[in-house]
C-alpha cells in the first residue's frame, strides 16, 4: 500500500476505503470488513454519515491492529465552535471505539469553523488526534485559515477526479505541503466515467477498468483517494492499482478530460447562499 507523507511527519494511506452514503449499517459493517480483509487500511468516515458505529463495529470485528488502521471522520455543520466540536468528538470517538482519531476534519467552511479549529489544534496537541486537516476549503478560505492559525491543515478533501482537476486548488495546497483526499474520485459515475472511450482506451494497454486508470491517475499526482462500494469485487478492483503505471502520455491525455469545475458541489455557490441565509435570520 502506499503511502503519502503528510506535512506533519506521519504517512497515510493513498488509497483508503469511504463509507458515504451507506446508510444500511449492516451493509455498512460488511463493505468495511471486506475493505480490511481486501487490504485496505485507511477508513474515511464522518458524523453526519450516520454510520460511524458500524465502522467502529468493524474494525473491532476485524481482528487488525487498531494502530494498523487509519480512520478519518469530520465534525459537521450544526457542530462548529470550540464546545460544540470537542463534543462532537468525543462522540465520534465513542461510535468508532477508540481513543483517538488518526485525521479528523473540518466538513464544510461554514459556521465557526475558527472555533472548531482551535478545538482540533487542542486535540491534535493533546495526542487525541494525529493529523488535522478541512474539507472543501477553497483558496480563500483555506489560507485565511492558515494565516489566522499556527497549524496548517495537513489535508483538504475535495472533489477531485479526472473530471474536475483542480489545479489551481492543488497549485496552492502544495505550497503549504497539504495533501489533496479526493471524495468522489469516480465524480459519482458523471460523464459516464465508467466507460469513458479514453480512459478505456488507456486502460486496455494495462489490462485495467477505466475505475482503476481513474484511481491511478489520483495516486500519481499525489493525491488520497477514498472509492466506496458495497460489492466486494468492485471493492477488489479499485485495490488492486499498484501493479501498473500511467506513462507522461497517458497522464497528458487524461489532463485533456478537465471540465475547468466542480460537477457535484459548487462550494463557492453554497458559501454565498449561505451567507445570505445567515444574513436573513439575522435581519
Amino acid at each position: 500500500m502506499k503511502q503519502l507523507q503528510l506535512n506533519n511527519g506521519i504517512t497515510m494511506p493513498q488509497l483508503g476505503y469511504g463509507v458515504y452514503q451507506i446508510d444500511d449499517l449492516t451493509q455498512c459493517e460488511q463493505g468495511v470488513l471486506d475493505a480490511l480483509q481486501t487490504g485496505y487500511r485507511l477508513i474515511d468516515t464522518a458524523a453526519v454519515y450516520g454510520n460511524e458505529t458500524a465502522v467502529g463495529n468493524a474494525i473491532a470485528k476485524s481482528g487488525i491492529d487498531r494502530h494498523d488502521i487509519f480512520i478519518s471522520s469530520k465534525v459537521w455543520i450544526q457542530d462548529t465552535g470550540y464546545d460544540q466540536t470537542m463534543a462532537s468528538f468525543q462522540k465520534t470517538l465513542d461510535n468508532l471505539q477508540t481513543d483517538y482519531l488518526d485525521l479528523y476534519l473540518i466538513h464544510m467552511p461554514y459556521g465557526d469553523y475558527y472555533g472548531s479549529w482551535r478545538a482540533m489544534q487542542d486535540l491534535y496537541r493533546a495526542g487525541k488526534i494525529r493529523a488535522i486537516g478541512v474539507c472543501n476549503f477553497l483558496p480563500d478560505r483555506l489560507v485565511d485559515l492558515i494565516e489566522a492559525f499556527d497549524i496548517v491543515p495537513a489535508v483538504n478533501q475535495i472533489e477531485l477526479h479526472v473530471f474536475s482537476q483542480r489545479r489551481e486548488l492543488r497549485d496552492l495546497m502544495t505550497k503549504y505541503r497539504i495533501a489533496p483526499m479526493a471524495w468522489a474520485p469516480f465524480a459519482e459515475g458523471q460523464h459516464d466515467l465508467f466507460t469513458d472511450s479514453t480512459l478505456t482506451a488507456i486502460g486496455d494497454q494495462y489490462g485495467k477498468a477505466p475505475a482503476q486508470v481513474s484511481l491511478r491517475w489520483l495516486q500519481q499526482i499525489n493525491a488520497i483517494a477514498i472509492p466506496k462500494s458495497v460489492h466486494l469485487a468492485r471493492i477488489r478492483q479499485n485495490f488492486a492499482i499498484n501493479d501498473f503505471t500511467l506513462s507522461e502520455t497517458d497522464m497528458a491525455t487524461i489532463a485533456t478530460l478537465d471540465t475547468g469545475k466542480p460537477l457535484i458541489l459548487d462550494v463557492a455557490t453554497c458559501q454565498e447562499a449561505y451567507r445570505l441565509h445567515n444574513m436573513s435570520v439575522v435581519q
